[in-house]
């Protein structure tokens, strides 16, 4: 039974996240689910996925609040016409709610940062404020613009500041993983017992093998997949260079599908054209889950090219346990999160060509392929289960809402289901 609050309701967390909408959004369909799950309600305020979406929806017990998505963004100035117009929508979003369905605690997803101005605000008229980081925006900002000039020296500088007002205003933060974790604790400064991590890792009930994709390698004797965000950190140049290197190589065998969106698509399709890939390149643009297990599905093994900078070398890519999640083996650059995730389900490459001669291993190994999508398989249904995850996210939002136990830092969800079942057979 849920604690009501002062209100005589039952508390509600309303989540706003700019950089995605709701339906494409793991992370945060999966905290929702959860919180519903355990009689909290709950409200997100994110952006449109496509022009038709009514203002107003319910999935599945979750109240949508969405606003038009704004125009794509290359630049600096860009990006900060966009972050300020989506700032001030998501604040009329919050009002309406608190009129409306009412809330308790406002958790804001980055990026960006600058959502710690609204929860300051909301917590003067005695709401609480998570800060859910999914990203660290002043590596991502210097991975897509660097700090040459004077004017991107200052604006590295300014994200700093804003990520340093987050993290003093959040009463809680949740982190992706425990590199993020760290970020919090000596960078932000924020007290262990005030973070929780909640690592994004996907519902294996949900993303899993299937029906595969009809008709998906087009005559190719393999797939090779992508799944993610086409940026400039992402990597996914690295990986058509490898596989020209391949083509070059006489592997003209296989089919690459890149299933995704973001600001560098068009010029990676360029790019394909370039390297003489149209026919064996795939570009499928933004897919659903049961679109992405289909592909996935059909597969060979998953790639997660991502280059090495202060930024990958600390996240934890989801496409590489959407890979383990539908029994992929995965070929990626050597990261430290990448193998703290995936472990012996992947091969770890530092360059282009030892991609390329991984991928090749692999194609030609289909038991290794086997017993390597089996291991990853069991590490997203055994250790990196998101229901230990859901656990600990619930008993951080309980926490801060006061209607739950304290969390007991760097103990899994299930060691404190012991511990506890033994304090009370004393």
């Amino acid at each position: 039974m849920t604690a009501p609050t002062t209100a005589g309701r039952a508390p509600r967390v309303l989540v706003v996240v700019q950089n995605m909408n709701y339906a494409f959004d793991r992370r945060v369909q999966n905290e929702a689910k959860a919180l519903v799950a355990a009689g909290i309600g709950v409200t997100v305020v994110c952006p449109k996925g496509v022009s038709t979406e009514p203002d107003l929806l319910e999935v599945d017990g979750v109240v949508v609040r969405s606003y038009p998505a704004l125009g794509a963004t290359a630049g600096v100035l860009s990006y900060l016409r966009e972050f300020m117009l989506a700032w001030l929508l998501t604040a009329r979003l919050t009002w309406r709610t608190h009129r409306e369905e009412g809330f308790d605690l406002l958790q804001a997803c980055n990026p960006p940062d600058t959502y710690w101005l609204l929860g300051l605000l909301w917590r003067l008229r005695g709401k609480r404020f998570v800060f859910d980081q999914h990203d660290l925006c002043p590596e991502v900002f210097v991975d897509r613009f660097g700090t040459r000039s004077l004017l991107h020296r200052s604006l590295h500088r300014t994200l700093l500041l804003l990520e340093r007002a987050t993290y003093r205003t959040a009463q809680h933060v949740l982190s992706p993983n425990e590199s993020y974790r760290e970020v919090a604790l000596t960078r932000g400064r924020v007290p262990r017992e005030r973070t929780t991590v909640v690592m994004s890792t996907p519902d294996h009930r949900i993303i899993r093998r299937t029906d595969p994709q009809p008709d998906a390698r087009a005559g190719y004797a393999h797939l090779v997949a992508y799944v993610g965000v086409m940026g400039p950190q992402d990597g996914v140049d690295r990986l058509l260079r490898t596989a020209r290197l391949r083509r070059d190589a006489g592997r003209d065998d296989t089919r690459y599908v890149l299933m995704g969106f973001g600001d560098c698509r068009d010029q990676l399709q360029e790019l394909s054209r370039e390297l003489g890939l149209d026919d064996c390149v795939h570009f499928a643009g933004r897919v659903s889950h049961e679109q992405l297990r289909a592909w996935l599905s059909a597969a060979d093994l998953g790639v997660t090219p991502d280059p090495s900078t202060p930024f990958t070398e600390r996240s934890t890519m989801n496409k590489t346990l959407e890979y383990m999640a539908c029994e992929l083996p995965v070929v990626a650059s050597d990261l430290v999160e990448t193998r703290r995730s995936a472990g012996d389900a992947a091969l770890y490459v530092r360059t282009e060509q030892e991609a390329a001669d991984a991928i090749d291993l692999l194609l030609d190994d289909p038991a290794r392929r086997a017993e390597m999508g089996r291991l990853g398989r069991e590490r997203i249904t055994g250790e990196l289960s998101w229901d230990r995850f859901a656990v600990d996210y619930v008993a951080a939002v309980r926490q801060v809402l006061g209607v739950g136990d304290p969390v007991v830092v760097g103990i899994p969800a299930q060691k404190r289901s012991r511990r506890r079942s033994s304090v009370r057979a004393r």
